[in-house]
């Protein structure tokens, strides 16, 4: 398995991909034209056809703190450890540019925990998190559980 940044080809299949997980609830929607405008956030992993199996996108919301993000795996790849090397793809990225602290906001915290994540009260983050909340269709009865990963020190081994 290869993560790789992803490229202006992939950005159809990141989105459908983002929005079947969408249509049963479990993430945000995006448009095509948002996934082009974030498509430098992306890393995905493709299939030996070349085909998008899974995606997440590092969205830097400020000089310490980014979010991890659209982490989605095709249906039919789920626990063949996609999603695992995606978290630690951006993990490293975040270490790369310098910063601090990386943050998520899910219905699967365990997935996020496994991986060394902490809960945290979602109101503790900078409210600059909320900045697509009013969006969804769940605002503001929303369940999302807020997790965060300190990126002091090398990370995992």
């Amino acid at each position: 398995m290869r993560v790789e940044r992803a490229t202006v080809h992939d950005a159809d299949q990141i989105a459908a991909l983002i929005n079947f997980w969408a249509a049963q609830g479990q993430m945000l929607p995006r448009t095509l034209g948002e996934t082009y405008e974030n498509l430098r956030d992306f890393f995905v992993v493709r299939d030996g056809a070349g085909s998008v199996v899974a995606c997440a996108a590092l969205h830097i919301t400020w000089a310490d703190l980014a979010e991890v993000k659209s982490l989605a795996v095709r249906e039919d790849q789920q626990s063949g450890g996609f999603g695992s090397a995606l978290v630690q793809a951006a993990e490293a990225e975040g270490r790369g540019l310098g910063l601090k602290r990386l943050f998520a906001l899910t219905y699967r915290p365990g997935f996020f925990e496994r991986l060394g994540w902490a809960q945290a009260d979602v109101m503790t983050l900078p409210r600059k998190v909320w900045n697509e909340c009013y969006r969804c269709p769940k605002f503001p009865g929303c369940e999302e559980i807020a997790l965060v990963r300190d990126l002091e020190g090398p990370g995992p081994a």
